[in-house]
């Protein structure tokens, strides 16, 4: 996958799974190019904001946006950044 369909590709499954009311999604990939362990996989930062963190700890939210992305962790997604908000506690809102 280029790194254009990996972010096509999280935004996909993120709105199947979560219907957000935005998602935000940036390649932090050129950052970590070549460091120690870095066998492939891009980098990124999601900020996502969906009803469906209503009442679920932060580490609950976590796995919902994971089991999202499911299989490409490890492989077409080397890490990921998440910060997960009901509507009600994001900042921007």
């Amino acid at each position: 996958m280029t790194p254009e369909e990996r972010v096509a590709f999280i935004r996909t499954r993120l709105e199947a799974a979560l219907s957000p009311h935005s998602v935000v999604i940036k390649d932090d990939s050129a950052r970590h190019a070549g460091h120690t362990g870095h066998g492939g996989g891009g980098h990124y930062q999601v900020t996502i904001v969906a009803e469906a963190f209503a009442g679920k700890s932060r580490i609950e939210r976590h796995r919902l946006v994971y089991d999202a992305v499911g299989e490409t962790m490890g492989n077409e997604i080397h890490a990921l950044s998440i910060k997960a908000y009901t509507p009600q506690e994001y900042p921007e809102s």
